[in-house]
This record gives structure tokens, C-alpha cells and sequence, in this order.
């Protein structure tokens, strides 16, 4: 069989975890860069070929894993099999990762609620708000109408612009949706400016609409991905995180998972470990040496029935969890929660044929677990965030560094936290 090396890197949707150079963690490398980057070592970029025909989707990193790989149990509830946003079902995540020369550090996370035209069956939703200093667009007729009628995608601030225009193009394209003329595409962000070329405005409308069709269910890579490619969490490297909660059948055998792309500060806790100041890493350390500005964005997505006003209620608690990682939702740090429910009993059509519909929905009494759920996985998902993300050097030289893991695991075990 004849194999066109460049056809087949160029073909590549998510390509393995490997150190290579001055790039830290290549999700997707352009076709420039592959053949810029294989006339200077042609036996290494085989080698990332090979890997590529040889492993497919597969991600692989040599020293960095999610909390639980080392022994930490977070909260009492039990986790979906992947431990994912993904586990709940007809959720799908879609990255697009934007690695360029010395400055380049950026990208997309796209969120997609269902398969289908979400145009056409919009999915019940909310917003809140934990702290307002973000750029969130959509928010507005979320708030007025109750639902989400596109896929949500995460970037970073300047871009907030060309994803909406990413996210509008892939709309209007789409069969059936040849007569739409508005849109109310949500969008948010974090800024990556300390190791991104952030003015540079790197994100295009065809990264969104690639990471959108890139979306998959199952296993979502985290860390230095998508749009968590260039953020930085408690000082150190941040990224993208994820995790899900399953209730028990008494209580509705319902799912919860959580995206997050987490770029915020504060004095950092490790299912109750003073992992920061153990670190001496921490927020208002010698004379505010540390800023904790930034902001984190949080996609909760849930299969349990529940309308707009519960499922704010839910988003509510999602706070809860990162305020459990010691996060502290600073003066400039825009901290948003997206939430929506997949059940396809609350799905609004975008034509409906009749006046009045009936729905399904869960009583207020019965919302607890739900909201236990959430505030677990929020907090195991910005965990995630930070124990998947590797160093990486970027703008002007500036580096974050990956959370230590062999410092942290003696922290962890200091204060009981991983059995001997």
C-alpha cells in the first residue's frame, strides 16, 4: 500500500501527545507546520506518521494522568465509564488545537448537545453568571427563551468574534436551515494572552466549524487542548477538564458531566489538601505575587428533565465546585456556567405544530443529588484540567508549568488523601 505522508497528516484529527521541540502537547498540527517542522527532522515526523497510522484517535502522555489514575477519590458519588461530559448520552466534544512557531498557543472546544439539527430541536438551558467579566455572547435570548439552538463553543477573547461567525456559517449551511436569518450562537471564552499571541487572532471560522465536526462521543482529550491550550490555572498550566457523576436508580439513575476550560487563580486546595501553600504557590503569597485574574468556563450537561429555571439552579452549583479547588472568582476573572438538559421530552422545535405541549419535568424536592452531582464533577473536571496539562513555553518566552504530580501525590498522601 502506498502511503502519501503529507495527504495523511494532513488528514489527521487529533494526533498523539508528543514532546517535539518548543511544542509541549500537539493535539493538531497545520499542514505548514508538518512540513515545515519534517524538513528539519524527517525520521522524527515519520515516526509522528507512523504513531498516527498506527494508534488512530488514541492520546498519549508520558508522565501526566487525571486524579483518580493516582489514587484520589473525589466526593461520594460514583462516575460515568468514561468519567466524562461524554457520558452523558448524545453529548459530543470536538477540539481544534492551534500550535504555531514561539507564540501560537490557542484554539476551539465545541460542545455539542445532540446529533442533530440543534437549529431545528433546540435543548433546554441556562446560564449563570458567577463573576461578569467575560465576553459571553448568546446569553441574553438564553436567558429570555430557556434554550440553546447551537453547538456552544470555547476559545479564547479575541476570538469570540470569528468563533460566532464560525458558529453562524456552520448553522446556515446545515439541510434544512437554507431559510434561517437569525442565529443565537453561544460562544465564550478565556484569555491565553500570557503564552498566546492573543492579538494576533489566530482562531479562523474554519477551526470552529472543523472543531464542530471534528465532535465525537467517548473519551475527550484533556489538558493543553482546544481552547485550554494556552490558559494557565493557580499559576500553573491549565487546560481543558472533565468529569460526570451517575445517581444511583433510587434516586432517577440520572448523569451529570462537566467541561471545563479553566484559566483562573486563587490558592489552590486538592480534595481539601492545601496543595498551593504546600507549593507556596498561592494567591496574596509575598505581597500579591501572584495575580489571581483569568476566568474559567463551565459547560454542565445533564439527561435529567429539567427546565430553564432548574437548570440555572443547577449551573448555581457548579461555583460550589470550583470555590472547592480554591478558586476565588477575582475582580477581572469571568467565570460562566453553562447548563442543558439532552431530554428529548424538552426539546423545543424550532416550527412547532402545536400551541401547547406537555412536559416531563423533575420536582424541585427531588433536585439535591443533582445538584451534589454537579458541584463533584465540577471540581474533579477542574482537577482534571490541571493534572493533564503539561508545561508549555509560548509568547515573549513566557512558560507556565505543569503541576509537579510526584510533589503533589506526597501532599496528597500527607494529608490522607491517597492511602499507602
Amino acid at each position: 500500500m502506498s502511503i502519501s505522508w503529507f495527504s495523511l497528516a494532513d488528514s489527521a484529527q487529533r494526533v498523539v501527545y508528543l514532546r517535539y521541540r518548543r511544542y509541549d502537547i500537539v493535539d493538531e498540527l497545520s499542514t505548514e507546520t508538518i512540513l515545515k517542522e519534517s524538513r528539519k527532522n524527517m525520521n522524527l515526523f515519520k515516526l509522528l506518521i507512523l504513531l498516527l497510522f498506527t494508534f488512530g484517535n488514541q492520546s498519549f502522555s508520558s508522565d501526566r494522568m487525571r486524579i483518580r489514575d493516582i489514587g484520589v477519590q473525589v466526593g461520594i458519588l460514583k462516575t460515568g465509564k468514561l468519567n466524562s461530559i461524554t457520558d452523558v448520552e448524545g453529548v459530543k466534544v470536538g477540539h481544534i488545537t492551534l500550535i504555531e512557531g514561539e507564540s501560537i498557543r490557542t484554539g476551539v472546544t465545541a460542545i455539542l448537545p445532540h446529533s442533530g439539527n440543534i437549529f431545528h430541536e433546540k435543548v433546554s438551558a441556562a446560564i449563570y453568571v458567577g463573576n461578569g467579566f467575560g465576553k459571553l455572547t448568546g446569553i441574553s435570548q438564553v436567558e429570555e427563551l430557556g434554550n440553546i439552538e447551537t453547538p456552544i463553543i470555547l476559545t479564547n477573547t479575541l476570538s469570540v468574534a470569528a468563533a460566532t461567525e464560525g458558529v453562524i456559517d456552520y448553522i446556515i449551511s446545515l439541510k434544512g436551515n437554507e431559510n434561517v436569518r437569525s442565529v443565537n450562537p453561544v460562544v465564550g471564552e478565556t484569555n491565553d494572552g500570557f503564552l498566546n499571541d492573543i492579538r494576533g487572532k489566530h482562531v479562523k471560522c474554519d477551526h470552529v466549524i472543523k472543531a464542530i465536526e471534528n465532535a465525537r462521543t467517548g473519551k475527550v482529550t484533556e489538558g493543553n487542548v482546544g481552547a485550554g491550550t494556552g490558559t494557565v490555572c493557580f499559576g500553573f498550566k491549565g487546560g481543558i477538564g472533565t468529569s460526570s457523576r451517575i445517581l444511583p436508580s433510587s434516586l432517577g439513575g440520572y448523569t451529570v458531566g462537566v467541561i471545563v476550560q479553566s484559566n483562573f487563580g486563587g490558592v489552590l486546595q486538592v480534595n481539601g489538601a492545601p496543595v498551593g501553600i504546600e507549593l507556596g504557590k498561592y494567591y496574596l503569597k509575598d505581597s500579591l505575587n501572584y495575580p489571581p485574574d483569568g476566568s474559567c468556563m463551565i459547560v454542565v450537561a445533564t439527561d435529567a428533565p429539567l427546565d430553564s429555571r432548574n437548570l440555572k439552579r443547577l449551573a448555581k452549583r457548579a461555583m460550589i465546585g470550583l470555590g472547592k479547588t480554591g478558586g476565588i472568582s477575582s475582580n477581572s476573572s469571568g467565570d460562566y456556567v453553562i447548563a442543558f438538559s439532552t431530554s428529548e421530552d424538552l426539546r423545543i422545535s424550532h416550527a412547532p405544530k402545536q400551541k401547547v405541549r406537555t412536559q416531563t419535568l423533575i420536582e424541585n424536592d427531588f433536585l439535591s443529588p443533582l445538584f451534589l452531582a454537579c458541584i463533584e464533577a465540577t471540581e474533579e473536571a477542574i482537577y482534571n484540567s490541571l493534572f493533564m496539562a503539561e508545561s508549555m513555553n509560548g509568547r515573549e518566552g513566557n512558560s507556565a508549568e505543569a503541576l509537579p504530580l510526584d510533589k503533589v501525590k506526597k501532599i496528597l498522601k500527607k494529608y490522607g488523601q491517597i492511602k499507602e
